[in-house]
């Protein structure tokens, strides 16, 4: 979402994938996020990730458009996963879910070979319950770190139900995680750290996917480092990095 703002944003996109990163995720409603990803496609010329994106309509129509938009701009011929973008209240939910509703536009671009899985993103622990049980949705993304551990009953029951977890902020946010750089700058030297807070995550056998942002390609190299040689947390670390997170803003 962020990456397009940064001055050094094809590179921190080529960095991610020359480094093996093989899961890329934007949407309509990032600015600049599909056309930088569409000219590191074309700059490298292919993809060999999967690319998930989102639509914001929550009409049949409205979100049939943005798959061809997206397909356009990202310059490929199918894409991997659409998702519908934050379906955060009853009304948004009954909206794309309903008769004439995004969902069914997806569904029609899926029959018409346009994308491939079609997946679904809240911030609503309910609305990610109904998604979880309505069996229509291939993928759920929701926020899910030590500053938000409420949501690991639902992150379990997806899982159990062979629906791939995407899981968003999981080092707690841009604000969080720049404030959490200044105050180890300024010296702190306890376990609330972008890196344990992404080994949090990970620890988790029921996440599919961890999507931390990043602007420059150096969070790449120390985000790649983490995942790639990280110990699983006991249950006592991750208790407490989760009191720790509470403890942030007081």
């Amino acid at each position: 979402m962020d990456t397009p703002h940064s001055s050094e944003a094809v590179e921190t996109v080529s960095t991610a994938i020359d480094l093996g990163i093989d899961f890329i995720d934007t949407a309509r409603g990032y600015e600049g996020s599909e056309f930088l990803l569409g000219r590191v496609i074309q700059e490298r010329g292919g993809k060999n990730f999967i690319v998930a994106s989102k639509t914001f309509s929550h009409s049949i129509n409205g979100s049939q458009w943005e798959v061809d938009r997206s397909l356009s701009v990202l310059g490929v011929p199918k894409i991997d996963l659409y998702q519908l973008h934050d379906i955060s209240t009853a009304k948004a939910w009954n909206e794309a879910m309903g008769e004439n509703g995004a969902l069914e536009g997806l569904k029609t671009a899926q029959y018409r070979g346009l994308i491939d899985h079609i997946g679904i993103s809240t911030h609503d622990l309910e609305i990610a319950r109904w998604a979880i049980e309505c069996g229509e949705f291939a993928t759920i993304m929701l926020e899910y770190s030590a500053f938000y551990p409420e949501s690991a009953p639902l992150v379990e029951l997806a899982a159990g139900r062979g629906i791939g977890v995407i899981v968003m902020r999981p080092v707690g946010g841009s604000g969080r995680t720049s404030a959490m750089r200044g105050r180890i700058a300024n010296g702190y030297n306890g376990p609330l750290t972008p890196a344990n807070l992404l080994r949090y995550v990970l620890s988790n056998p029921a996440v599919s996917v961890v999507i931390p942002g990043a602007r420059y390609p150096s969070r790449i190299i120390e985000n790649v480092a983490t995942a790639s040689n990280y110990e699983p947390m006991s249950a006592a670390e991750r208790a407490q990095l989760e009191a720790d997170a509470r403890e942030f803003y007081e």
